[in-house]
């Protein structure tokens, strides 16, 4: 049997039902990243890899197989108009499984009525921004919010680490550590020349003094095939 054929009979359905209607196989980095038990998880994948899909499928299958309801995965993304794309995206796979998962953006864009109700009663899935993460951790509710998170997504980390804003959102994620001691993290990179830096970066404190981030790295896939176009004149 093919790899590939492999990695789809390890996906429980609605899952596997989804990707051979549309005559797809999971790459082997979501399947990795599907069966991670690491506190913290690197994945370094090209743009097109599906590192998306990679980071958010451990939730939904987890939320489908009956996890408890309130906020379940936290996503962090650089850009408030990516955390907007990300939920549209998102979307569709949801409500093509059928699937009841709740997903919403919470960033400065947001109106103030759904902040409200966000905190009252918050979706399986919140898509923020460092800062609005820092906003949030504020609540005197805090606690109660963010105590049964089970997992955080950070994408683009690359463009994180190392800076100011990473800074902010590395106490953001040492804070919810404490909230949440049992969440796992998952980081989502481009390809970059030192992962190793960004592994760093990503381990203490927030594997809990247990092993560094694992990295895990996506096939590169197949070379790209360019033609320049010449004028015949």
């Amino acid at each position: 049997m093919p790899d590939g054929d492999r990695s789809l009979s390890t996906l429980p359905q609605p899952f596997r039902g989804w990707f051979e209607g549309r005559g797809w196989q999971p790459h082997p980095h979501q399947i990795d990243m599907l069966r991670a038990a690491d506190p913290a998880t690197l994945l370094i994948a090209p743009t097109g890899a599906g590192k998306t899909l990679a980071g958010f499928l451990p939730s939904l299958v987890e939320l489908v197989d009956g996890a408890g309801r309130g906020l379940h995965t936290l996503y962090v993304s650089p850009l408030k108009a990516l955390a907007a794309d990300i939920r549209r995206n998102l979307s569709t796979p949801i409500e093509e499984m059928g699937l009841a998962i709740r997903v919403e953006d919470r960033t400065g864009d947001t109106q103030q009525s759904a902040r409200l109700r966000q905190r009252r009663d918050p979706p399986d899935i919140l898509l923020t921004t460092p800062e609005s993460l820092a906003l949030m951790l504020s609540w005197q509710d805090a606690p109660t919010l963010f105590a049964g998170l089970r997992r955080v997504v950070v994408d683009e980390v690359h463009a994180l680490a190392g800076t100011k804003r990473g800074d902010q959102l590395a106490l953001g994620l040492a804070r919810l550590g404490t909230l949440a001691p049992d969440r796992r993290l998952a980081a989502l990179s481009a390809t970059v020349d030192a992962p190793g830096e960004i592994a760093d970066w990503l381990s203490p404190p927030y594997a809990a003094g247990q092993a560094r981030c694992r990295t895990i790295f996506a096939d590169p896939g197949p070379p790209p095939d360019i033609t320049v176009m010449r004028d015949a004149g």
